[in-house]
């Protein structure tokens, strides 16, 4: 079988950063909430190797990550001091790496990937602190051997709106998943990214 572990801490995605696209959508009609959440992280990295008789002076490797994540949810708790939402969907996961020699080494180019789709429950909880802070923390689990075997995700952040419509936020985010197929054939990913978030948010609805 194939094993392919990955951990990436911050320092890992600054040193190793290629690319990186992050993203989510989110509307509310009432108590309905639909969002999508897209991350895709390029990862790469260069090494001398001092192996001349094999003709090749440098391995190239590269990670490639992409994680999309629709759900659906309900508002279970809608408050002025708390708001708490149920939320179901799935997580479309993909994860390659390739290995390359430069110049080419006898044919020893090497790639594999390994890509699943995740079932998910999970749940968002807001708490308003002030007209302009807010403190949100939000969750999900999920795999359960239909996709992968399972896997969690949770993330904390706190708000500042600067307009009524825009509002900066900082946090920290961990998300782990653990897949494996079987067979001869089959292959183990043991991936866990964590690090300190930033964003801007903005509310594109007409009031």
């Amino acid at each position: 079988g194939r094993n392919v572990g990955f951990r990436a801490s911050p320092a890992d995605l600054l040193s190793h950063f290629r690319l990186g696209v992050l993203g989510a959508v989110e509307a509310r009609r009432k108590r309905l909430l639909l969002s999508t959440d897209l991350m895709y992280l390029r990862l790469g990295a260069s090494n001398a190797l001092p192996f001349e008789k094999l003709s090749a002076i440098s391995a190239n490797i590269t990670a490639n990550t992409v994680l999309l994540t629709p759900k659906i949810g309900v508002r279970m708790v809608d408050q002025e001091k708390l708001k708490i939402d149920f939320t179901t969907g799935f997580r479309f996961w993909y994860f390659g790496e390739n290995l390359n020699f430069s110049p080419s080494a006898l044919g020893l180019n090497y790639s594999a990937s390994q890509s699943w789709i995740s079932p998910l429950v999970g749940g968002r909880i807001e708490m308003p602190l002030s007209p302009k802070v807010a403190v949100i923390i939000l969750g999900d689990v999920g795999g359960w051997g239909e996709g992968s075997q399972l896997e969690y995700q949770w993330v904390g952040v706190i708000g500042y709106k600067i307009k009524p419509k825009w509002t900066l936020q900082a946090g920290y985010r961990y998300l782990n998943a653990d897949y494996k197929t079987g067979g001869n054939l089959g292959g183990v990913v043991n991936l866990t990214m964590s690090g300190v978030v930033f964003g801007l948010t903005g509310n594109l609805s007409k009031e």
